[in-house]
């Protein structure tokens, strides 16, 4: 066993143990914790497989904005954990049909005529598909795509981009009536004479 077999099944191993993690801890704040070591093995997965630029990618926006962001999101709401918990016979059955879902999905994309094993060899094969690009990187073969098949769709993306940066400075620029705020320029031009007042108390 090679190191690259190696690192891919401690990746997977790791990964696997923590999306469980994620979904059985009643704790939020663990939750989203484990959810970045998820995130961080799948990327150290996209990396053995030769796409580095997908793997930093998820790294700077999913590891470094999204996840964090849910981290103080959930620490500053302080999401209190229900006492009363729910039996594991109740949720049973739905957690049999999301299974079944799941697998009944899995089955309808991989083919089950794939050889996965070499009828010679007893290891699995082993696929480079960096090398198969004919030496395009990572950075090229995505620019190409998105720029080309999925030119349309990334102008929408970057529409609906532009109206969501808008409409939240719209939000927050709206002006209350009812607010009290700070008036520099009130400030500066009061009297001084008036600020200081003597009061005479009777004995």
């Amino acid at each position: 066993m090679n190191t690259d077999t190696t690192l891919f099944y401690l990746f997977s191993s790791l990964a696997l143990a923590s999306a469980v993690m994620v979904i059985g801890l009643s704790n939020a704040v663990h939750s989203v914790l484990f959810l970045i070591i998820v995130f961080c093995n799948v990327a150290g997965l996209l990396l053995l497989l030769g796409a580095e630029f997908l793997s930093f990618m998820l790294l700077i926006v999913y590891v470094g904005a999204i996840a964090v962001l849910f981290l103080f999101v959930v620490m500053m709401l302080n999401v209190k954990t229900n006492p009363t918990n729910a039996s594991s016979l109740s949720v049973l059955p739905i957690g049999f049909l999301i299974c079944l879902i799941l697998v009944a999905q899995i089955s309808s994309v991989i083919d089950m005529n794939l050889v996965f094993f070499d009828s010679i060899e007893s290891n699995p094969k082993w696929i480079s598909w960096a090398a198969e690009t004919n030496g395009i990187s990572n950075i090229e073969v995505v620019g190409s795509v998105l720029y080309t098949s999925f030119s349309l769709l990334f102008l929408v993306c970057g529409l609906i981009l532009l109206v969501s940066m808008i409409g939240a400075i719209v939000l927050t620029m709206h002006q209350r009536t009812n607010v009290k705020k700070q008036r520099i320029e009130t400030q500066l031009s009061r009297n001084p004479g008036g600020v200081i007042k003597f009061i005479t108390l009777r004995k």
